[in-house]
């Protein structure tokens, strides 16, 4: 059970996607992007400016309930105040899974030179997430909506995956929570039925994790190459577990209460919806195929993937 090292990578390490990337090379050109494109939401954004009438806080078709029994008895005005309570909902999210982002990634650099290139770019990454945090949190209170932490269960279970998650299993679960959201957020900024905060916050939020989500996926590819056999089968069976958390922890049940709507039958509603699961199978799909394509996705983890509602 050889564990392959950085000198092997560079001597021609290959996986299905072809041959790895020089980790530092890669970091220094994240660190270039970076001071080129990066935003200080405090100054980039109008955060005194008056919402606009009849717009939008999150796309209409990627509510939770678009199209559902529910949707078709709901006024407009009232799939509007729904689409802001789930912005604000997932905005929580956000800040919930940058938070353990974080402490994953001083994790991972731990023990590694803090003049490379990898690690610079991490404390780089690091400090981007804490602007994103506090730009979600300040988004939340400009709208007057409540905070939507996870369950309990789930706060517990965060606690747990990032004390005893592997690098690899980090660098999967880093990569579920960027990349369903950013396939959204793409979707979100350019549409201007949306209020122009929250493109605003989308954009910003788009082109700062598109690094991120290079970073990761980069590290990933490494790691399922070069770690040992225990540790890539347990991250299998790990990001499968996070992603069933993570697809019931997407919409917060709360926010149907709080637009007047009966919370259980909401939820059933969202769960029989054929709408929502192409939507979230289609968000995760180019995620889906990457982990394919680098071995994350057998056995027990590929079943539990399934399971999640991600994978179709």
């Amino acid at each position: 059970m050889t564990t392959l090292t950085e000198a092997d990578a560079l001597e021609g390490l290959r996986d299905a996607l072809g041959l790895l990337k020089d980790r530092e090379q890669v970091a220094e050109r994240l660190l270039d992007s970076s001071a080129k494109h990066s935003f200080d939401p405090d100054k980039e954004l109008d955060w005194d400016a008056p919402f606009e009438e009849g717009k939008w806080f999150w796309p209409p078709e990627l509510v939770s309930l678009y199209d559902t029994p529910i949707w078709k008895r709901m006024s407009e005005e009232q799939r509007i105040l729904l689409s802001q309570h789930e912005a604000a909902a997932l905005a929580s999210l956000g800040i919930w899974f940058e938070l353990i982002l974080m402490q994953l990634l001083v994790r991972h650099i731990y023990d590694k030179a803090a003049t490379s290139a990898h690690v610079r770019y991490a404390l780089t990454e690091i400090e981007d997430e804490c602007r994103h945090s506090k730009m979600f949190a300040r988004l939340i209170s400009r709208g007057e909506t409540p905070w939507y932490p996870v369950s309990r269960v789930h706060q517990n279970l965060g606690r747990l995956f990032k004390t005893i998650s592997t690098t690899p299993g980090s660098f999967t679960a880093t990569l579920l929570g960027e990349e369903v959201l950013d396939w959204m957020q793409r979707l979100t900024f350019p549409d201007e039925r949306v209020q122009p905060l929250i493109r605003g916050v989308t954009r910003i939020h788009v082109v700062e994790e598109a690094r991120h989500v290079r970073y990761a996926r980069e590290e990933l590819r490494r790691q399922m190459l070069t770690a040992p056999k225990w540790s890539q089968e347990f991250t299998r069976v790990t990001s499968g577990e996070f992603a069933r958390v993570f697809s019931v922890a997407f919409v917060n049940p709360e926010v149907y209460t709080n637009v007047g709507l009966d919370k259980r039958e909401a939820v059933a509603q969202v769960r029989a919806s054929g709408h929502r699961r192409e939507v979230m199978q289609t968000g995760a799909k180019r995620l889906t195929d990457f982990l394919d394509d680098i071995g994350v996705l057998r056995g027990v983890g590929r079943r539990l993937w399934r399971s999640s509602g991600l994978l179709a």
